[in-house]
């Protein structure tokens, strides 16, 4: 495999685009320092660079993508859509479709308004939840990375260069599975917090009874529960994890792989509470959710499509089973290479990451580094461990049968050194306050 390339594709990103591409979770920080693949195209499971490189994808597009690349139903859907036009200037047939078939999956909801990425739906929760209680703070939940690209939440993490500090200090926090920390944050701050803002599950499940704690203690407080179900929504449940969980949420935010990759994301609720973005009420207006874009018929049309494949085939169902013997293989090999406590497996099986972790056990950035280095140079691209619908069971045991060999490597670097076997500085974390 060459890289030719890529690499100079790479060098005129940088020259042209700030970080060298459009999303820091694909930077060439996040990868290893020789090998960073530009992606031509994508099909199922597996995706080919431009150098003509074919690998095993994981990640499925930062989750965005559940049903597999090119998905042919979804395509097909889309360019009908777009034949007749993608943008107009009054509402489209086609919004009210979308709508209705959304509420219909995520039942819990009352109304839906759409969105093109997920910020702008939990940012719109945000300005809602601080509308409806006419309070300023926002409770989020520490151990979940990332809410939105808006000040917010991006006050609240080491890139917060350009935000005011009166922005950040509207941010306070609590803890996942941590009732008392729920509680004293309430107990802290009273009458002054307008929504606590979680997802539903990050690495580990919730407690038996935390989240019927955590809606207990908003409505006693006068808080509203925003429930973010970027990732879980489209991959625990067809009703999105509030479904598996019995949770009822006030405000719901939507995206990733409800549109199996194309620019689409919404945010549901309660009437009451999302009324106030509409035009039928007498309270002080909220501007929710407006774009030039927002509505662009052919994101609806694979959304619309995108659903009837969840409703009428065993997607979520195949998520579970093929995360399962993926995770069953990985493990069997870092057995085999006695690296437990090195490596691990992180994660729902339809949703899985893993650890990575130096000689002494402790979380490692050069270890990971290795590992994606020995990982891609054999074919398979996996920053995570997310299975889509189009991965086969061959798929599954030929990324088995890589890791394997990878690992081999990992084994003789923990015993050797890392340095040894790396070539090239390490990746680096997303939030890091320099470069």
């Amino acid at each position: 495999m060459k890289w030719d390339r890529s690499k100079q594709m790479q060098e005129r990103m940088n020259e042209i685009i700030p970080g060298g591409a459009h999303t820091y979770a694909k930077g060439e920080d996040q990868y290893p320092e020789a090998l960073l693949p530009i992606i031509r195209r994508g099909e199922g499971c597996h995706v080919w660079d431009v150098d003509g490189n074919c690998y095993i994808e994981y990640g499925s597009g930062l989750r965005a993508v559940g049903l597999g690349h090119a998905y042919k139903p979804v395509i097909e859907a889309a360019a009908r859509q777009m034949a007749f036009g993608a943008n107009f200037v009054r509402p489209a047939a086609i919004e009210l479709e979308c709508a209705e078939a959304f509420l219909q999956m995520i039942n819990r909801a009352e109304m839906v308004k759409f969105g093109k990425n997920g910020s702008d739906a939990t940012s719109a929760a945000v300005r809602l939840a601080r509308s409806y209680t006419g309070r300023d703070l926002i409770g989020m939940c520490a151990e979940h990375p990332f809410f939105s690209v808006d000040d917010w939440f991006i006050g609240t993490t080491p890139v917060a260069g350009g935000i005011p500090q009166v922005i950040r200090d509207l941010a306070v926090k609590f803890h996942f599975n941590d009732v008392e920390s729920v509680r004293t944050m309430f107990d802290a701050y009273p009458g002054k917090i307008a929504c606590l803002i979680m997802e539903a599950e990050k690495d580990h499940p919730p407690d038996a009874g935390f989240f019927t704690a955590v809606e207990a203690l908003c409505r006693k407080n006068g808080a509203v529960f925003i429930l973010d179900e970027m990732i879980t929504g489209f991959r625990w449940d067809n009703g999105g994890a509030q479904a598996m969980y019995n949770i009822n949420p006030d405000l719901c935010t939507f995206g990733k792989a409800m549109a199996n990759g194309f620019c689409l994301s919404a945010l549901a609720g309660k009437k009451e509470i999302m009324k106030l973005g509409g035009l039928r009420h007498d309270k002080e207006r909220v501007f929710l959710m407006s774009y030039t874009h927002g509505a662009e018929t052919h994101s609806l049309a694979a959304s619309i499509a995108t659903m009837t494949v969840y409703r009428e085939e065993p997607v979520v169902k195949t998520l579970w089973k093929q995360g399962e013997r993926l995770a069953a293989g990985f493990r069997k090999a870092i057995a085999g290479h006695h690296l437990e406590g090195y490596v691990e497996v992180i994660g729902r099986p339809c949703n899985m990451v893993y650890a990575t972790r130096d000689e002494n056990k402790q979380p490692s950035q050069p270890f990971r580094t290795l590992f994606l280095q020995e990982t891609i140079k054999r074919g398979l691209l996996a920053p995570s461990i997310v299975v889509n619908y189009s991965h086969k069971d061959e798929d599954i045991d030929k990324t088995v049968e890589i890791v394997d060999e990878a690992l081999a490597v990992y084994r003789k670097a923990i015993d050797e050194g890392v340095d040894k076997y790396l070539v090239g500085r390490p990746v680096k974390p997303v939030y890091r306050t320099f470069n």
